[in-house]
Parts: structure tokens; sequence; C-alpha cells
């Protein structure tokens, strides 16, 4: 079996409500459930969250609640957790089946396609060496190259820049540059081992297959949305239709 788990929490420190935010005429939680909903692939679909409203959002888009334990739903919960508990819910729920793999969505990652769930699921049944497929967005402009922090009132890089073959002000000039966009993560039960996997995200293993698109991020703060907009209106949404109203196939 294949399952999707989106996990979304009601507090909000830096986007108050985020989750429940309006954005084409739909919550922002909503986007990320209907991609798996109409995954091909994906068998059941499944909202973790200690929130009545997310819930409701859910059972809506077909997915099953985990009404989350609210040790896992403070600002100091980490994602691997209610991603490790989700899994460990639904595996419980779903015995003797087994799991093959797991979608780990966001509530606040809306820039996600049902096709893209299931590129990442045929990539990993074409190599069982895979741990996991991750989506990834090109964003050269943040190169590690232009990483700064700041330290008793001066800007310092954060890395060397005589590591870097050609440190120049050219945004391009490390090539391109791939960030994992939190849309979506699809792997396999051994990823919740998480002593095998690495920071920042231990749950996808160690032998990841990028999943390549264009403008994804999970939204933390209200100045993101309007990227998220563009991102939904250049992929079919708006505030009466979705690209799902008007094809039979998954795209």
């Amino acid at each position: 079996m294949i399952a999707a788990l989106t996990i979304g929490r009601a507090g909000s420190t830096g986007f108050k409500n985020k989750n429940l935010y309006p954005i084409v005429g739909r919550p922002l939680s909503s986007y990320s459930m209907m991609a798996a909903k109409r995954s091909r692939l994906v068998d059941k679909v499944y909202v973790s969250t200690d929130s009545p409203e997310i819930a409701a959002i859910g059972k809506q888009h077909g997915a099953e609640v985990i009404m989350r334990d609210p040790n896992l739903a403070t600002n100091k919960a980490l994602s691997q957790d209610a991603f490790k508990n989700g899994y460990e819910v639904i595996a419980g729920l779903n015995k003797p089946e087994k799991i093959e793999m797991m979608a780990l969505l966001f509530c606040n990652g809306a820039t996600v396609t049902p096709g893209i769930i299931d590129q990442g699921i045929e990539a990993l049944r074409a190599n069982p060496g895979l741990d996991s497929a991750v989506t990834v967005s090109r964003y050269n402009m943040w190169s590690p190259l232009r990483a700064h922090r700041i330290a008793d009132g001066r800007l310092i890089p954060f890395l060397d820049p005589s590591a870097f073959e050609s440190a120049t002000c050219d945004r391009d000039s490390q090539g391109d540059v791939h960030f994992p966009d939190c849309s979506a993560f699809v792997v396999r039960p051994r990823c919740f081992d998480f002593s095998y996997g690495v920071p920042p995200f231990p749950w996808i293993g160690r032998k990841v297959y990028p999943l390549e698109q264009w403008g994804g991020l999970d939204v933390d703060y209200e100045w993101q949305m309007p990227q998220v907009e563009f991102w939904l209106r250049k992929h079919g949404f708006t505030e009466t239709q979705t690209p799902y109203d008007a094809v039979l196939t998954h795209s």
C-alpha cells in the first residue's frame, strides 16, 4: 500500500493561521491533499493535525484524519516526529498490509501536483536502491556562495568564498543550485530510522532522487503567498475551477 500523509497544526508563529489562509478561493492546506487524492498510485490519504478546521478540510477532500498528540503540535515540535508518528499510526491501522511507500506533504506546501507524486513513486519502484524522491526547485540566487550571517553588527560570509571555484556576483556562477522545496517527499519505510538519514531532512535517507519543478516552497510568511498564487494560477487553478475538473487523467 502507498499512503499519503499531510501534516499541519493550528499554531503558527511566523504567519498566524497560515494553513487556513485563503488563496485562489481555497484554504492553503487544501492543495496538498487535493494533489494526493488525485494521484494514480496513492491508495489512501491522511492528514495529521490538532486543528478541527484542518481536519474538516481533510474530510472534505477525502483524507482520513489523525488527531495529533498535543506534544507533537507545539512550536518546538519537529516535522520529522509528526511524520514518524503519522507513519506508525497508518501502519497500525492497515495491518497486516505492508506500506510500500509514503508520500509526505505539508499543509503549507501547496506547490505540488499529482503527477510529481506519481513520478516519485515510479522512480523508487524502478530503482530499489533509492531511499526517497524529493521535489526540488532551482534557486540560483540563493547559492551558498551568497549566504551571510550577522555577527557583532557586521555581515560575514557564511562560507569561505575561496572554497568556491568562481566567486563572482553572477548568480549563475556556481551552476544550477537546487533546494528541496518541501512540496513532496516520497519515502520508503526504512527512512523512518532517522539514524540513517542526515539533517536537515532525516526522513529522506541518503540516496535521494530529485523531482525537478519550479517555484516550489512551503509557506512560513505572508509575503510568500503571491508566489504561491502565481504558481497555482500557472498550473490551472482559479477561484472556481481546478486543473482536476477538466481532465480525467492525472497530470
